[in-house]
C-alpha cells in the first residue's frame, strides 16, 4: 500500500476541503490508520502525526499514480470530474441556484450533477425532438420516502403534480419512491416547494450520498419487527440527511422549514468520540465532497426479503430474542448492482456479512461504515467508487476491521435468522388491528389513466395513506372493512384485475423507465417487457408449463441495474438496440446473484432462444423446483449443450443424447486444451472434431 499523501487546502467556510492520497486520516481518529508507519513523510518533514494534530486536516482517499522513482516529485491525484463540482459548489448551492434562473431550458452540466443532490435528473426526451432545434429537455424528480411510507396529503399532492407539472403520470420506482417526470424548466422551483411544503423531501434522492433507506412496507400490525424495520428507515434517513440549508437555499429562496429530530439522532450524528466527524463543518458527516458514490441502505425483518436487502450499500435485519423481544440487528456491506458491459472489473455484488449489534448501537455502525466509505472509496474512477468495491478489494475481514475504529467497538457474530422469502403484499390483506390493506399491482410502476383516476378517487374519499413497495406496487392502507367493496369495484371498474387474474410472472416482474428519458438506456425496458412477457408464456405453454410455473423477471435497458435484473431467476440487460444480455440463475428468495448466460439476445430471437431452456426445465427439474433453483443445479454447459440439440416442438431429454467414449488419455488432453482456451469441454471436443 502506497503511503504518498498531499496536505489540505482550506475552503471559504473554514473547512478542510480535500487532500488527496492513499491513506485516511482525520483529527482525534486516534486508530483510524491501517498502516504500522508511523513517521510516513507528508511535504516538508511534518508526520502525519503532527498533521493529524491540525484542526483542519481531512486527508481522503483516492486512487494516486505510483510515482516512477523517488527522486521525482509527487503528482497530483486523479479526481474525477464530479468531484471537483462538489468541493467547488459550497455545500450544493451554486451553480445551480444562478442556473435555475436562466431563460434557457436546460442547466449546465455542473448544475445538472448537483441538480442530483436535491432529488432529480435533467433528462431529454429522444422521440420529442424537433429536426434542427436539438435535445428536447425535461427533468425528472424524485421523492424520499423511508420505507416506502406516503401520508394521504402527499399522495394526493404528487397525483396532483403529475398532472399540472409533470407529463400526467406517477411513476414508482424500485426504491419506494415516486418519480415525478416531464417537469420544464420553469415549473421546477414551484414543483418542489409544493412537494416541500405537503410533507415531501426530495433531498439526496439522487446523487453522491444516502439514497432513499428502503424497508419491508408491511402494515402487519400483528408483527412488530415491521414497524421497528419502518422507524429505523426513517431515522436512518434523519441521520444521514444533509444539514447544510442548502436545499431550502435553491428551492424556498432560505425560507427553512422546522422539523423536530429524536434527540438520540443528533447525538449520533454530531457524536465524534471515534473520529469520524468534520468538526465545524455545515456538513459533520459528509463534509464538502459528500461521499464518492450514491449510497444505498435498506432493512428487513426476519424472513422475508421483498427489499432485496442484500443488494445494498448496507443491508439490515432486525433481530429479536427467543421470547421475540427486538435486541438488536444484523448489519451487511457492500452489495450492489451496477455493472459496465465488457468492464470486468465492475460486477454486481449482494452484501457480505459485518456482525451484529445491540439495537442502542446501530446508528453509529451505520455512521462507522459511511465514514468508512467516505475515507477510503475511490474518488478517481467513477466505476470503481462503490462501497462494493472497497469491501471486494479488502476483504471482509479487513473492511470489518477498518470500520470498527471508526464504531469504537467490535461487531458481534452474525445472529442466525430463519431462511428468506419473497413477499409480494398483493391483494387483500388483515392488517391485524381491525382494518385491511390491499395491494394494487402496478404494472413496471407506472401510475397513469384510468386506474390512477380511481386511485385518486378511493385514496381521497377514504383519506387513505399509502406505501410503495420495492417491487413498484402500492398498498392501500386501513381500510376500514366496510369500504372494502367499494374499494376493490371502483378500482376494478378501472381495469384492475383480481390478483388471480394477473399473469403470474407479471406479479413477480420489474423494469427500469429506459427509453425515452433516461440517457443511459441503450433499448427498452418499461415498454418493452410487458409484450415480452406475453411472449414467453406463450414459449413456456408450448413446452408444456402452466399457469403455476412462474418465474421472476426483471429487465433493464442499460447494465446499471435499477431494477436489480441481477437478483432475479430471469434478467434481462440491455447490451443494444433491441438486444439484451441474459442473466440466469437468481433465486426467489433474493439472496444470491445470477449469472451472465449469453450476450446479444435480439428481441426478435426470444422464442427460438427460451423455448430449449424452458423446456429443459420442465422435463429435468425436481418436484416443485423453482426455475432459478433449477439453473443453479445444473451447469450452463448443460443448458447449452440442450438447446443445441434441441428441435423445436420435440423435447429431447438429456439421458437421449448421444454419448461417445474416449481413452483416459485423449480426455486428459481435452480438458488442458479446455483449460489453456478458456473454454468447455463441449466446446473443445465439438472444434477437435469439426476441424477433421
Amino acid at each position: 500500500m502506497s503511503t504518498t499523501a498531499t496536505s489540505s487546502t482550506t475552503n471559504n467556510t473554514g473547512v478542510a476541503a480535500a487532500s488527496w492520497g492513499k491513506l485516511s486520516f482525520r483529527r482525534s481518529h486516534q486508530n483510524a490508520t491501517t498502516t504500522n508507519n508511523k513517521n510516513v513523510k507528508v511535504r516538508g518533514q511534518q508526520t502525519l502525526k503532527q498533521l493529524r494534530r491540525r484542526s483542519n486536516l481531512t486527508i481522503v482517499n483516492v486512487a494516486t499514480p505510483s510515482k516512477k522513482s523517488s527522486a521525482e516529485p509527487p503528482k497530483e491525484p486523479k479526481r474525477s470530474a464530479v468531484e471537483i463540482i462538489k468541493e467547488n459548489s459550497d455545500f450544493l448551492r451554486h451553480p445551480l441556484i444562478e442556473q435555475l434562473a436562466t431563460p434557457e431550458t436546460f442547466i449546465s452540466e455542473d448544475a445538472a450533477q448537483l441538480y442530483k443532490f436535491h432529488g432529480g435528473y435533467q433528462q431529454d426526451d429522444r422521440e420529442k425532438r424537433s429536426f434542427g432545434e436539438g435535445k428536447f429537455y425535461q427533468f425528472m424528480m424524485r421523492t424520499k420516502q423511508p420505507a416506502g411510507l406516503v401520508s394521504n396529503k402527499l399522495y394526493l399532492t404528487m397525483d396532483d403534480l403529475a398532472n399540472t407539472h409533470g407529463n400526467g403520470t406517477l411513476r414508482l420506482t424500485t426504491r419506494q419512491t415516486y418519480q415525478l417526470h416531464g417537469i420544464l424548466k420553469q415549473d421546477l422551483k414551484q414543483t418542489f416547494r409544493t412537494v416541500i411544503q405537503n410533507m415531501g423531501s426530495t433531498l439526496g434522492a439522487c446523487g453522491d450520498i444516502n439514497r432513499n433507506v428502503t424497508a419491508a412496507p408491511c402494515p402487519d400490525k400483528k408483527n412488530p419487527s415491521y414497524e421497528i424495520a419502518q422507524t429505523l428507515a426513517l431515522d436512518i434517513a434523519e441521520l444521514l440527511a444533509p444539514q447544510s440549508g442548502a436545499y431550502y437555499d435553491v428551492w424556498l429562496d432560505g425560507e427553512q422549514v422546522m422539523t423536530v429530530e429524536k434527540p438520540e439522532i443528533t447525538k449520533a450524528r454530531m457524536d465524534n468520540s471515534n473520529g469520524t466527524n468534520f468538526e465545524g463543518s455545515q456538513e459533520p458527516i459528509y463534509g464538502s465532497l459528500f461521499l464518492p458514490r450514491k449510497f444505498k441502505i435498506g432493512v428487513t425483518v426476519p424472513g422475508d426479503n421483498h427489499i432485496d436487502f442484500l443488494s445494498n450499500d448496507i443491508g439490515i435485519c432486525v433481530v429479536n430474542d427467543a421470547g421475540g423481544k427486538h435486541v438488536g440487528y444484523n448489519v451487511y456491506a457492500g452489495g450492489g448492482m451496477g455493472r459496465s458491459h465488457r468492464n470486468n472489473e465492475t460486477f454486481p455484488r449482494i452484501a457480505s456479512p459485518i456482525g451484529y449489534v445491540d439495537k442502542d448501537d446501530i446508528f453509529y455502525a451505520v455512521k462507522a461504515i459511511v465514514c468508512t466509505q467516505r475515507d477510503y472509496g475511490r474518488r478517481d474512477d467513477r466505476k470503481q467508487s462503490r462501497l462494493k468495491y472497497l469491501v471486494h478489494s479488502w476483504g471482509v475481514e479487513k473492511f470489518t476491521s477498518v470500520t470498527e475504529q471508526y464504531f469504537g467497538k467490535k461487531f458481534q457474530p452474525i445472529a442466525p435468522l430463519p431462511e428468506f422469502e419473497f413477499k409480494s403484499y398483493l391483494g387483500w390483506n388483515d392488517q391485524g388491528d381491525g382494518k385491511l390493506w390491499y395491494g394494487v399491482h402496478v404494472q413496471n410502476g407506472r401510475l397513469r389513466g384510468e386506474l390512477k383516476k380511481a386511485l385518486r378517487l378511493v385514496i381521497e374519499r377514504y383519506e387513505l395513506p399509502v406505501r410503495l413497495t420495492a417491487q413498484q406496487d402500492l398498498l392501500l392502507c386501513d381500510v376500514d372493512p366496510k369500504w372494502k367493496d367499494d374499494i376493490h369495484q371502483t378500482l376494478k371498474n378501472a381495469g384492475l384485475k383480481d390478483l388471480d387474474d394477473i399473469e403470474p410472472n407479471d406479479q413477480l416482474s420489474m423494469a427500469c423507465p429506459a427509453l425515452p428519458l433516461c440517457g443511459l438506456a441503450i433499448t427498452e425496458a418499461e415498454r418493452g417487457l410487458p409484450d415480452i412477457n406475453k411472449r414467453l408464456r406463450e414459449v413456456m405453454e408450448t413446452v408444456g408449463l402452466t399457469k403455476s410455473d412462474d418465474i421472476m423477471i426483471r429487465m433493464t435497458g442499460c447494465p446499471n441495474g435499477c431494477a436489480r435484473p441481477y437478483m432475479a431467476e430471469l434478467g434481462f440487460v440491455g447490451d443494444g438496440p433491441n438486444s439484451y444480455q441474459i442473466w440466469l440463475g437468481g433465486t426467489r428468495n433474493l439472496t444470491g446473484i445470477a449469472r451472465a448466460y449469453e450476450d446479444k439476445v435480439k428481441v426478435d430471437d426470444l422464442e427460438t432462444f427460451f423455448e430449449p431452456i424452458f423446456a429443459y426445465w420442465k422435463q429435468n427439474r425436481n418436484s416443485g423446483e423453482e426455475f432459478g433453483q433449477f439453473v443453479n443445479r445444473v451447469s450452463f454447459e448443460e443448458m447449452k449443450a440442450f438447446s443445441g440439440s434441441y428441435v423445436p416442438g420435440q423435447l429431447v431429454s438429456a439421458e437421449r443424447l448421444p454419448r461417445v467414449m474416449v481413452e483416459r488419455a485423449a480426455l486428459d488432453k481435452l480438458i488442458k486444451y479446455a483449460e489453456e482456451n478458456n473454454t468447455t469441454l463441449t466446446a473443445a471436443a465439438t472444434k477437435a472434431i469439426m476441424d477433421l
